[in-house]
């Protein structure tokens, strides 16, 4: 949430680069520094689930971030949407899978 918030306010005053780095920073800490130091106190199983199917999504959303970025170096609304709604997607999915459906 702070991350939302703070890349909403960069947004909000023109300074997109603040909100991408922000978001891109977050992530990159979260995957290898949060990961890493948890994994050195106590070892961690890669669940099935995480390994076949939610690991290549993070792939998929990664390389769509790079190509949205390097069209005009931008990212547009209509993008920011395909994002969004990517998202509703995957959580949706996440929670179909749960109840058994």
């Amino acid at each position: 949430m702070p991350e939302l918030v703070t890349s909403i306010v960069a947004a909000r005053r023109g300074q997109g680069d603040v909100a991408f780095g922000n978001v891109i920073g977050s992530n990159i800490f979260n995957i290898l520094g949060i990961l890493g130091i948890t994994a050195i106190v106590s070892p961690l199983d890669v669940p099935a689930q995480i390994a076949g199917f939610d690991i290549w999504v993070m792939i998929a959303a990664t390389l769509a971030l790079v190509v949205f970025a390097r069209t005009g170096w931008k990212i547009t609304r209509t993008e920011g949407a395909v994002f969004l709604a990517a998202y509703a997607a995957y959580t949706s999915f996440l929670v179909l899978y749960a109840a058994g459906a």
